[in-house]
């Protein structure tokens, strides 16, 4: 049995960190079998590329087969998600459109350590935080692209963010709530998971009102 039979036999429950992390590994320097040429709509109601992985991915000549890191820089520019064996009762994995370009620009679908967004965040003196605008890396213009489009499909013309930080070190992305259209407070866990599809799962997400606070920028 080889590595890629290995790891997919193993039960979802036994599946550790450093499953995910072999799991990572072999997907990506290998191919997938792309089982429908449009994106799917998830049970999350995101959009997914639907694929096909397994021992015989790199052995086979179907036509639709595809290097998965072209897949995912495909992926990257679309606002797509990929979901991995969606045929199986429990797909083997499910990304995330943040995971995916997360790998496109890290190499990391996720990172478990702290992950400066800019070389360094000035502050004004009469405040507490530091700020600024997030880097490229942080936030890629693509990225920003496809944030726009969900926003703007929401009626959300003009949404303004801004890093935040205490200490310099650990920082939140945080979207202005005037810009969101002031939503009643039980609205803002849902808005905030909303957003969080479109970014890498570590990155901390808050919502907040601008007073007090300095300006914040157009996404």
């Amino acid at each position: 049995m080889n590595q890629e039979s290995s790891l997919l036999t193993v039960a979802h429950d036994k599946r550790d960190v450093s499953w995910e992390n072999n799991f990572f590994n072999l997907l990506t320097a290998s191919h997938v079998n792309i089982l429908s040429a449009d994106p799917q709509i998830g049970p999350d109601n995101w959009p997914y590329l639907m694929a096909e992985w397994n021992e015989k991915s790199d052995k086979t000549m179907e036509p639709d087969k595809e290097e998965t890191q072209k897949v995912i820089q495909w992926l990257s520019d679309k606002g797509i998600g990929l979901v991995i064996n969606p045929m199986k009762e429990y797909p083997d994995y499910v990304f995330t459109y943040g995971m995916i370009w997360s790998f496109k620009e890290t190499g990391f679908f996720y990172r478990t350590d702290t992950v400066s967004s800019t070389e360094s965040l000035p502050s004004d003196g009469t405040t507490q935080f530091y700020y600024g605008p997030p880097s490229q890396q942080y936030l890629p213009d693509y990225v920003r692209k496809v944030l726009r489009e969900f926003f703007r499909d929401q009626g959300l013309m003009n949404v303004k963010l801004l890093m935040l930080s205490s200490d310099n070190k650990e920082f939140d992305l945080a979207f202005s709530l005037e810009s969101l259209g002031n939503p009643p407070k039980e609205e803002h866990e849902g808005i905030a998971e909303a957003i969080s599809w479109f970014l890498p799962p570590h990155y901390p997400i808050l919502l907040i009102g601008e007073k007090n606070l300095p300006t914040f920028i157009d996404l």
